[in-house]
């Protein structure tokens, strides 16, 4: 990726800025994706690691929540490299999985706090830089 500005194939200006934010975003995608997969497995093949709060409304077995985290997070980094590869699909996509993971990871508080807040901030990052103008103009139109 280039920090310079670059010229679309149309004539249409697109910013650094907007370059940036889609290698930014297809980045934090991944990292979200990769973090997700981790505390998934954990969960599936070690679930007293976490000290589960009892009378919680959302009170799944914690292996649910590992397989929960572990689609999300495999989907996460599909999406992230959509995204690094500029496809057109991949900026709403991304916008959707950031907002599951973090719906996930809320109702995940109980179980790793710090972990969860930390993940649903990268979220609402993404999402952030995913809704930057010009972020999402930079997709190949073909893709």
């Amino acid at each position: 990726m280039s920090t310079q500005a670059e010229t679309r194939p149309e004539g249409e200006h697109v910013s650094g800025w907007a370059l940036g934010a889609i290698a930014f975003a297809a980045t934090i995608m991944t990292m979200i994706g990769v973090f997700q997969v981790i505390i998934g497995l954990v969960a599936i093949f070690n679930g007293e690691f976490f000290a589960v709060t009892r009378d919680y409304t959302f009170d799944l077995d914690v292996s649910t929540w590992g397989w929960i985290h572990l689609l999300v997070g495999v989907v996460a980094i599909a999406v992230g490299g959509g995204l690094f590869a500029r496809a057109t699909w991949a900026g709403v996509t991304a916008i959707v999985i950031a907002f599951l993971s973090a719906l996930g990871n809320f109702f995940f508080v109980p179980y790793y706090p710090i972990w969860a807040l930390v993940v649903i901030g990268l979220d609402i990052w993404l999402i952030w830089a995913l809704t930057r103008p010009g972020a999402m103009t930079t997709t190949r139109a073909g893709s």
